[in-house]
Order: C-alpha cells, then sequence, then structure tokens
C-alpha cells in the first residue's frame, strides 16, 4: 500500500466563503466518504484533510481575492 497522499489542484473561484474547500470532494468514490470537513486553503496555499489525508493547493498562479 503506497503511503503517498492524492493532490487536488484547485482555482481560487472553486473555494467557498473564507477561501475554504470541503472534503470528501465530489470526485471522490463513494466508499472513501468520511465527515464533511472545510480546509482553510487560501491562508498558505495548501491545506489537508485530516481524514484522508488528500492535499488541496492552489493551482499555480491563482490569486485568492479576500473582498466581499
Amino acid at each position: 500500500m503506497s503511503d503517498k497522499k492524492a493532490v487536488v489542484e484547485v482555482a481560487a473561484k472553486d473555494l467557498q466563503g473564507p477561501g475554504v474547500v470541503y472534503c470528501p470532494n465530489p470526485q471522490q468514490p463513494l466508499w472513501s466518504h468520511h465527515p464533511r470537513v472545510y480546509i482553510d486553503v487560501a491562508s498558505h496555499g495548501e491545506g489537508n484533510c485530516p481524514y484522508c489525508g488528500t492535499i488541496y493547493r492552489l493551482k499555480a498562479g491563482e490569486k485568492v481575492s479576500h473582498s466581499h
């Protein structure tokens, strides 16, 4: 079994609310679902899921607007 974690690159437009994404994401298979958690990507450009370890990373060159 591999310890390599999945990496999901997201665009700034994919972020919700204060710059977060949720996991599990709609592309993950149903069998791998766990409770939904929100992961802050805007603050550091990436974040990881505490349940499955998936890494969510802003695509290169993406800028997050903090204005509403």
